[in-house]
């Protein structure tokens, strides 16, 4: 653990300058990804993410950032890349995707870049992160819950393997790609669109350090971190001292106790050595199935639902990383799995159930922090969606078609569409038209459901409902979909949200429920009925102010009934509080 006080940073401006240098680096590599991305995942939905890490493998800046791709997964990937390859050149490429030594999972291929000066020697790392539509598993999608280890799961693993050498391609692992691959010419177009985003961040860091000098970058680094680590040890001491858990429970799936897998988060504060410990040891064992979490997913989710309950100002890297500690255990479903441990779905379902308990627990512990559970995910309106058109053309790609599950805040309402805690709402909601233009589907429907909110002082958000269906042929649709029967719950006396659904309609009209994790053919004429699940409110209902619910219910958010029985205020003929019927209620 560093020492409280900083080392001289120099010029404050400075200070800033450069960071702001350093992120747009990032930033320039992120527009590269969606500018150039073949597949929708990356140039509709944004599921990607660019960051720099330094020489000795430590969190330096982000783009905008998926929060569970690059809080921590980026120092590890780097440190395996010089365990496999003792040398580094300029000219170098990896290509990374193992959760075993890093990586989030195994759909988010990842392209490492050494950054090198002409004498050989090595400076920066530059990641590119991309979630892939298509990575090889035995069934078409990139979400396999029901994997039983990775053999059955199926993808391609690169653990730190090199693909470019003197800026040249190594075709035999390209090769092997678009041989295992199902759409491999929108893989290629994917591949080299991260190519091209490091490359992007190799050449600005070169020309910057043209400009400042490498010794510059490397003191503002050390001065960044230990700035960094004050706002974090600021941020700390603004929390309340003490201990808090939260247990949260995954539906049952494949592979799982029917009863659902219980998650446990202890959060500890210690203001006085301005420090935070979260807990995940007391969990239970990897399990058969791919919700088991990658070591990078199980500390990012943990770091997600920390930073989700402290000052947001407080910069995210390695500096404010010195006053956190998330304990972990081998062969643990949130800790640190071991070959040949599935961890398909590593960046999502159980992922959030540990931020959740994370950010619960500091709402456990006091009044006016931490935040409520958000939705699960992931229902198949954000599914793996797969088949082949009329006329023979092969396609699998990700939907985002409508999902939302915000939490209820101390301060505020929930984002409607922040997806899910470890997306922290940085992709997209797809453009109907766009994806019917790119699928042989029609959306029938697609809209906020009212009376589905985490009813709460500040409410969670409300469920959406999509439903779709193929046109001119059938299609598959993989998808893991949590909180049917373990909805988001709120905190501090708010209520849970509305649970998932998944329903078949038949061509005449008759529905059929469907499991929570399943891969579903979907034949011409049928549809899916997708509901996502509603986001967890904070405090207590009858605490919202009566004004806030009459518009509410103007809006046709809540119905009238809601407002009477749940937040206890009545309203007049005109839609407006009555406030002397409302006082009634309420007390």
């Amino acid at each position: 653990m560093s020492g409280t006080s900083p080392r001289r940073s120099g010029d404050g401006v400075r200070l800033a300058l450069l960071n702001n240098r350093l992120e747009s680096v990032a930033r320039k590599m992120a527009n590269t990804l969606l500018r150039t991305g073949r597949s929708g995942v990356l140039n509709i939905a944004r599921d990607f993410s660019c960051c720099i890490v330094t020489r000795d493998d430590r969190l330096l800046a982000t783009a905008e950032s998926l929060p569970i791709h690059v809080l921590s997964g980026p120092d590890l990937m780097a440190a395996s890349v010089k365990q496999f390859h003792k040398t580094l050149r300029r000219g170098d490429a990896f290509l990374h995707n193992s959760p075993y030594h890093g990586c989030s999972h195994p759909a988010d291929h990842t392209i490492l870049v050494p950054v090198i000066d002409e004498a050989g020697v090595h400076h920066f790392t530059v990641l590119a992160k991309a979630h892939q539509a298509d990575c090889g598993n035995s069934q078409p999608t990139t979400y396999m819950g029901n994997a039983r280890d990775v053999y059955h799961e199926g993808a391609l693993i690169f653990p730190a393997v090199k693909v470019q050498q003197d800026y040249e391609n190594i075709d035999d692992v390209i090769r092997m790609c678009q041989m295992r691959i199902r759409v491999p010419e929108q893989w290629w177009g994917d591949f080299l669109a991260m190519i091209g985003a490091a490359r992007i961040g190799e050449r600005e860091l070169l020309a910057l350090a043209g400009e400042v000098g490498w010794d510059a970058l490397h003191e503002h680094e050390e001065a960044f971190f230990d700035y960094t680590e004050q706002r974090m040890i600021a941020a700390i001491r603004q929390l309340k001292p003490g201990k808090g858990t939260h247990r949260s429970t995954h539906d049952h799936f494949p592979g799982t106790p029917e009863t659902g897998v219980p998650i446990r988060a202890e959060v500890t504060v210690d203001i006085d050595a301005a420090t935070i410990d979260i807990d995940l040891r007391d969990n239970p064992d990897c399990m058969p199935c791919g919700l088991n979490l990658s070591e990078a997913c199980a500390r990012t989710a943990a770091m997600v639902g920390l930073f989700n309950s402290i000052d947001h100002g407080v910069p995210k890297n390695a500096g404010a990383f010195r006053r956190l500690r998330v304990h972990l255990r081998e062969n643990c479903i949130v800790g640190i799995p071991r070959h040949p441990t599935s961890c398909s779905v590593a960046t999502t379902n159980l992922a959030d159930r540990v931020a959740n308990c994370v950010q619960a627990a500091f709402a456990a512990m006091a009044e006016g922090q931490g935040l409520a559970e958000s939705g699960a995910i992931i229902p198949p309106a954000a599914g793996v969606i797969s088949g082949e058109m009329a006329n023979g053309t092969r396609f699998v790609n990700q939907v985002f078609l409508g999902l939302s599950g915000g939490p209820g805040a101390p301060g505020t309402d929930a984002w409607q569409t922040l997806c899910h805690v470890g997306n922290a709402g940085l992709c997209f909601q797809d453009s109907i038209e766009l994806d019917e233009l790119r699928q042989p589907i029609h959306i029938h429907a697609r809209r906020f459901m009212a009376d589905t909110e985490g009813a709460g002082r500040h409410s969670g958000a409300s469920s959406i409902l999509v439903e779709f269906g193929p046109i001119g042929c059938d299609i598959d649709i993989g998808y893991v979909s949590d909180g049917t029967d373990h909805a988001p719950q709120g905190v501090r006396g708010g209520l849970a949200g509305a649970p998932a659904q998944q329903v078949r309609v038949s061509a005449n009209g008759e529905t059929e429920a469907l499991p929570g994790c399943a891969q579903v053919l979907i034949r011409q004429g049928e549809r899916v009925r997708s509901f996502s699940c509603g986001g967890g409110g904070y405090g207590p209902p009858s605490e919202r102010d009566p004004a806030v619910v009459a518009r509410d219910v103007r809006e046709g958010w809540i119905s009238a009934e809601r407002a009477r029985t749940v937040y206890r205020v009545a309203l007049d003929a005109a839609g407006a509080p009555d406030a002397a019927a409302t006082a009634a209620l309420r007390s």
